[in-house]
Parts: structure tokens; sequence; C-alpha cells
């Protein structure tokens, strides 16, 4: 029966123990037990004699007593084929003072240790820098001569072997072994990793995944190079399952241990996702298992294979923050268009039923540059004074926003009080709105046209900065005069700007916009006002708003770099 699973790692430590001690009490009854065969402790039995290689035999023999001529070394040499990395026998040469500088092939086996390397029996007789020219710059030929000087056996050497040859530059990692025989030296030498290994280490670094072995009779681990690389270790410092039990978040405890139970009862159980504390760092890994049963039923060793899902986690992790910030940043832009349209709705009314009444047919529009935005700057004013007279205006102010709503609210708020100052011109209203701005710094700069419909049908009006209007008389669309222009308002205080008349006649057409309808990037503005002009043209005895419908129509919402509104004014 299953044990339940333990929901944290002392827990699951004292579980994982007594399984494993359990499971060896079980197997030792059935072990191969090794007797004693009765001799005294410490007392040591000869090995029977065997023969040599060179032919000698007996207990007392030696390679001396051999055939007429006899080399000491044969028996050496003749074992040489049998060893299964590259090996040679090697004699020193040494220079006059006694060092020595390089040694010389006596004998060696047919191995290669590299594809482009040959083998060392075909060097006998040569010297080992003219056959590994390389060893030298690798540092063999001082580590075999310290083997001589020494008798220190030299162990596993790295050296990063590189040879030019005829058909380009050849690297490998060898390592060699040696030890003095006699007056030269038995060396060996072999790969650091063949080639299925190599290929196996760059697959779990290419795939960030890795596998370790834990040997539960004997508590033996063996970890892999990319599992090692994943917990920050080194295969021969691998962790044993109690340090894996203490590196889970505790979180992840009962899900490891539902791993490692179902494990330890030769189930083979689905993967499981389990976050690790790794060197300070959280590291998710997709762990599979399976355990190895032997004949008699026992699950005497366990197999991890392990996939890290960090990288993989955090890019889902920055994707759902990503989102939610999209999602807020949506929520709040809905909401500014909601707050947008109420203030536009409210500061922008459509033209008052005064106007229709004294036969004057008035048409707004407004497109934002962008379709979610609908804010900004740009604002009309158009309504009957007390004096009879009609003012209609037109501004932009700077920026986008609830910002520019705020200043395009200012500046119309102002320009409707400063309006009802008795037998002012337009002039006048201009220069005190532009008073209003220089004294404001919060205020910008904002561009503009003001004007009066006087009661004798002329269009007396300022101009601050703004695009000129465009009058539609009998078909022809023209551009009013701009010779009295002034600054942009909150840029020069102090300016005086002047006032222009225009006659205007029944059936007339006034259309006032502000430069987000004609400005163009990389054209120059008059090509708009043209474009503009044209499509006015063709508007010739429609009412105002039919004018307006059809010059949007002409102007898809694309083509608009900034907030547009436009005002048109027909005179019955």
């Amino acid at each position: 029966m299953t044990p339940s699973i333990p929901q944290d790692p002392d827990a699951l430590k004292e579980l994982l123990a007594r399984e494993i001690a359990a499971l060896r009490t079980t197997a030792r009854r059935d072990a191969g037990v090794r007797l004693d065969d009765g001799q005294p402790s410490g007392t040591r039995t000869d090995p029977p004699s065997l023969p040599c290689a060179c032919g000698g035999d007996g207990p007392e023999h030696s390679c001396g007593d051999g055939p007429e001529g006899h080399d000491p070394l044969a028996c050496l040499c003749a074992t040489l084929p049998a060893i299964p990395v590259s090996a040679a026998l090697l004699v020193p040469v040494r220079d006059d003072s006694g060092r020595t500088v390089d040694f010389i092939v006596r004998a060696g086996n047919h191995v290669r240790s590299a594809q482009w390397l040959e083998a060392p029996d075909h060097h006998v007789g040569r010297r080992l820098r003219e056959v590994q020219p390389g060893a030298a710059a690798g540092g063999l030929i001082d580590a075999l001569a310290d083997v001589l000087t020494s008798g220190r056996a030299l162990k596993a050497q790295a050296v990063d072997y590189t040879e030019q040859r005829s058909d380009g530059l050849h690297r490998t990692q060898l390592l060699y072994d040696a030890a003095s025989c006699g007056d030269g030296v038995l060396a060996t030498w072999r790969p650091a990793r063949n080639r299925t290994e190599l290929l196996s280490l760059d697959a779990q670094y290419i795939a960030s995944m890795g596998w370790g072995t834990w040997d539960l009779l004997s508590g033996t681990t063996t970890w892999s190079e990319g599992l090692a690389s994943i917990f920050r270790t080194v295969t021969a410092r691998p962790l044993t399952l109690a340090e894996l039990c203490d590196a889970v978040l505790l979180e992840d405890v009962p899900r490891f241990g539902k791993l490692l139970t179902a494990l330890l009862d030769g189930e083979e159980p689905p993967g499981a996702e389990v976050r690790f504390s790794v060197v300070g760092e959280i590291r998710t890994l997709h762990l599979v298992g399976h355990p190895v049963v032997a004949t008699d039923g026992l699950v005497w060793s366990v197999h991890l294979i392990a996939r890290d899902l960090t990288a993989q986690v955090r890019s889902r992790q920055r994707l759902a923050a990503s989102r939610r910030q999209s999602e807020r940043l949506r929520e709040e832009a809905a909401a500014e268009r909601r707050v947008a349209t109420a203030l536009r709705e409210a500061l922008l009314p459509t033209h008052s039923v005064e106007l229709a009444q004294i036969g004057l047919s008035v048409a707004a529009a407004y497109v934002p540059a962008e379709s979610e935005a609908a804010v900004g700057g740009d604002w009309y004013k158009c309504r009957l004074l007390p004096d009879g007279r009609i003012l209609l205006a037109i501004g932009d102010a700077c920026g986008h926003g609830l910002g520019a709503v705020a200043r395009m609210a200012q500046q119309r708020h102002a320009l409707a009080g400063l309006a009802h100052a008795p037998g002012t011109h337009a002039g006048q209203l201009t220069t005190w709105l532009n008073e209003l701005l220089c004294g404001d710094p919060a205020a910008g700069t904002a561009t503009g046209i003001i004007g009066h419909i006087d009661v004798e049908r002329n269009f007396r009006w300022a101009c601050a900065g703004h695009p000129a209007p465009l009058l539609l008389r009998d078909g022809r669309a023209s551009v009013l005069d701009t010779g009295h222009r002034g600054p942009l308002f909150g840029m020069l205080p102090g300016y005086d700007y002047a006032t222009a008349t225009s006659a205007l006649r029944p059936q007339d057409l006034l259309l006032l916009y502000t430069d987000g309808m004609v400005e163009r990037r990389g054209e120059d503005i008059t090509s708009g006002i043209d474009a503009l002009r044209t499509v006015l043209a063709a508007c010739d005895g429609l009412t105002a708003q039919a004018a307006l419908d059809r010059i949007m129509a002409a102007y898809t919402p694309e083509t608009h770099e900034d907030d547009t509104c436009l005002v048109a004014v027909r005179l019955g």
C-alpha cells in the first residue's frame, strides 16, 4: 500500500529513508555472500604462474632468460595491441645537459585516438615532436619528462592538441596517462569524449535537459553534465534524493513526493513540473521518471530525466504580465475616451437653433487622428451674440488627450467670456486671448481664427497662425487673404492682432478648418489646401451638413496625421 504523500521536505525524506531501508533489508536476505576461504587474516595467495609474452615460463622467469639477444621490454611491447586506446612505449632523447627534450616511439599499437591522427604503430622509430607536432605546445613533452624524473604516474592530463595538416587545421582534446618503465615511458591517450558523448552533451545543452540515476542499494548517484549544469554543480558532486527534497519549493513537495513514491512502487508515473531553488534562483523542471526493477520485483535504481522549463515559464509570465498591462491600458484608454467624448459633446455642442432662424446653415465635424482616440485640442465656437453679430471661431490647442482637451476648454471658455464685452472686434479678442495664454505657462501654444459675421453679412476676422478660411461662391472655392495673420497664441506677449474684412453674399459657404485637414508629412501645406479647395468646389449648392459629409467622404481616416475640426457656414 502506497503511503500518503508527504507535504513537507522532512516528511518526504523520512519516507524515502524508510522505503530505501526496507528495500535494502529485502535485497540483503537474498544477496550472495562471499565465503571466507579459511586462510588467516592478511594471508595472501600467490596467483598461478602464466607463460610470459616472450615465451618464458615459471615464477623464477625473467625476460633476460629468453632467447639470445632478447630485448627485456619485449613482454611489454607484445601486450600493447591488447590496450583498447592509443598506446606507445617512449624512450627519452636528452640534450648535452641530460635534460629530456623529446621522445622516440619504441613501440605502439594500432588504435587511433582521432580519425585524422595516425595510429602509434606507424610512428615507431620516429620522434614524438615529429609525429605529434602539437605535443610540445600542449605541454606534453614536459609532463612525460616529469614522469621519468619524479617516478610519479601521469593521470588523465588534458591536452588541447592542435595540428595543421594538408586538409586544414584540426583540434581535439586528448587525455594522457603515463608511467615510467625502466628508462622509458609507457603512455596511453584517448579522446576526452567520443563522438557519441559529444553529441549527447550538445543535445542536453540545446534542449536544456539532463538525466540522473540513483542506485538505491549502493547509494551511488550518477548525473549527466546537462543535469549538473541545470543545478549549477558538477557531475562529481551530484545531489542525493534527500538533497533534492531540500531544494524543492515547499508548494511543490507534494507533487515531487507523488512522483518519487510512484517510482519506488515500480510504477512509471506521468511527468510533473516541479520548481527547485538553485543557488537562490527558482528553476522549473519537467521531470519524467523510470524505475529499474529487478527480476525479483525490487526497485533497485531510479532514473529521472529533467528538462529545464525556466526560460519558457518566465516568457509565459512576462507575456501574461504584458497582457495584463495591455488590458489595463485598454481600459484606461477606453475610460479616457468616454471622458473625452463627454467633454467634447459638452464643450462643442451642435449649432444653436437661433442661427438657423436668422438664415444660417451651420455644420461642424471632428475627426481624431487615431480612430480610438476621440480626444484632441481642436475646437470651434459659433453662436449668436446679444448685439446681433455671430461669433465664429476655430482653434487648435497643442497636444492630444485629456491635457489637450483641458487646454481647448480653457481657450474656448475664455473666448466665450471675452466675446460678451461690448464693442469689441475680432482683433481685440484675439489679442486678449493671446495675453491670457502668454501669462499661463501650462497653456502651451495654439492657433486660431476669431471673427464675427455682422448684420450686413461681412466676415470680420483675425488670425493667430491658423490656416486661412475657404470661401465657396458660384462653384469656385478660394482662399481668403491672410496678409494680416499674426503669430501663434502664447508665443509673443503684447502683440496687437489686426482685423480683416471679407464681404459675404447669399448662398456663400464659408469653411473653417484646423491644420490636420491639410497638413501631410513631406508635403507643402499649400498642396493640402489646394486639394481641399477642389473637393469644396464640388459642394456648390449643398447645405452646410451635406458639404461636410462630402468633404469627409473624400478624406479617409488614415490620411489624417493630426486631429481635424471643420466648421461650415452657409448663408441663406
